[in-house]
């Protein structure tokens, strides 16, 4: 059995998540959405809602109803060892991110022998950033056509 993990912070879900995820099912007998927990980093949802967001959206497509969500604290290659992971799924929009995921990949096949699948941005999601999307709610705008049913009133409640 092939079990491949998707990080990522996840803060908030997006639609583009949720394609590089329900492609990566296709790939895997095995998915696991790590919602990565940094205690660095303030994120605008904490990683227990965005884990719960994730566990819903999945949840409502029958494409991705079986693949489960766990918080990644510390280093994603403990995660993977944990949950027997061989595989890393990361979805890249653009040039920048492989220019920013390339070393991550590196690194992790160096620490544990784990490989990483970059899964390029179907072309209808590639501007979907989790960044934009709060900073478009910051500002009032409209965010339900860019993340999963449900999400868009957690982040509108988040941002006040």
């Amino acid at each position: 059995m092939t079990i491949a993990v998707c990080p990522g912070s996840f803060d908030p879900i997006t639609l583009g998540h949720l394609d590089v995820v329900r492609r990566a099912r296709s790939m895997f007998d095995r998915v696991i959405v790590a919602v990565a927990k940094n205690p660095g980093k303030s994120g605008l949802l904490d990683p227990d809602t965005r884990a719960s967001l994730a566990r819903a959206a999945l949840a409502a497509d029958p494409a991705t109803a079986d693949i489960e969500v766990g918080i990644a604290e510390g280093l994603l290659v403990d995660f993977c060892r944990e949950v027997g992971a061989t595989a890393v799924v990361k979805g890249l929009r653009g040039g920048a991110d492989f220019d920013a995921e390339l070393p991550m990949a590196l690194m992790n096949r160096h620490l544990s022998g784990v490989e990483t699948v970059f899964v390029v941005a179907d072309q209808a999601y590639a501007h979907i950033a989790s960044s934009l999307v709060k900073d478009i709610a910051r500002h009032g705008g409209e965010i339900d056509d860019l993340v999963p049913e449900g999400v868009g009133a957690a982040v509108r409640a988040a941002v006040g």
